[in-house]
């Protein structure tokens, strides 16, 4: 009988977020270890059809950095990375788009799908959804010259009409991030980057990053549950952010300084993070609110 109460609880606990978020937009950056784990794919994809039951309009973004990489090593062809960037020449763009369009998109949309959702893969390129330029990187040691990563892009312009008709079918888009250049040509796109524009885009009422940490914690290791644009400015000038955090807290406060309500950095590695996060008073990451 306690269990069935605690239970209880935990619906009462997550019906006002649930009143509070129907019909809302969430963008959702699928990556990481949550990718790789099985259970962990198993619990994201229903984390995400319970979202669209309960009236919330979910947008899956997904990464594949070790895919790509394991699909390279197995062709003979070393993978080179600058700032965490992944140098793509035209050969490899193409390995690329293979893996992220024509093996990770339709895996997430077929285990959506076997589960009960109703899922839609695309990729940027699809209804020229992302629009994308060449990205051009400054050398650390001299601002005047550029670093040459091939056809890394960055992102123009978001068109979401697509996912907009998606969305009013009632279907979960799945989007793979790549984009197209105005020749046609395609752009491989960070995931968070492409995530944050997205949801900009969107108007979202959330950005959610999933990642392979906890959140973002303080010089003690303590998790931050909470943190403002202007604490994160802090943060990084202090060194308390560092590394691979630094690009996704910045993506964040774009995302907000471009209309999101709220993002969050969340650890994937945790069975149904996305529904802790956002149904629980406590939550399990970071949320980062504007300042």
């Amino acid at each position: 009988m306690q269990k069935a109460i605690t239970k209880a609880k935990t619906l009462m606990e997550a019906l006002p977020y649930i009143r509070a978020f129907n019909n809302k937009t969430f963008v959702i950056k699928f990556g990481g270890n949550a990718m790789i784990d099985s259970a962990l794919s198993h619990s994201f994809a229903l984390d995400i059809i319970l979202l669209n039951y309960v009236g919330i309009r979910p947008v899956i973004v997904h990464g594949g950095g070790p895919q790509i990489g394991e699909l390279m090593e197995k062709l003979g062809k070393k993978s080179t990375f600058i700032d965490g960037m992944r140098i793509t020449d035209k050969e490899t763009v193409d390995i690329v788009e293979m893996v992220l369009v024509g093996k990770i998109n339709k895996e997430i949309v077929n285990h959506i799908n076997q589960n009960g959702g109703r899922a839609v893969g695309l990729s940027g390129k699809d209804g020229s959804l992302i629009k994308a330029k060449k990205l051009c990187l400054k050398d650390k040691h001299d601002e005047s010259k550029t670093v040459d990563l091939g056809m890394v892009g960055e992102i123009t312009a978001v068109n979401p009409h697509v996912i907009n008709t998606l969305d009013t079918h009632q279907f979960i888009p799945v989007i793979a991030p790549l984009g197209v250049g105005d020749n046609g040509e395609t752009y491989n796109i960070n995931a968070d980057m492409a995530a944050g524009e997205i949801s900009a885009a969107l108007k979202a009422e959330k950005l959610i990053l999933l990642t392979d940490v906890a959140g973002v914690k303080d010089k003690k290791g303590r998790l931050i549950s909470t943190l403002t644009e202007k604490e994160i400015k802090q943060f990084i000038k202090k060194g308390e952010i560092s590394g691979g955090m630094i690009p996704k807290v910045n993506c964040c406060c774009k995302a907000l300084d471009n209309g999101v309500k709220k993002a969050h950095i969340i650890d994937g590695r945790i069975e149904h993070a996305v529904l802790l996060e956002i149904f629980t008073d406590v939550g399990i990451g970071t949320q980062i609110v504007d300042s």
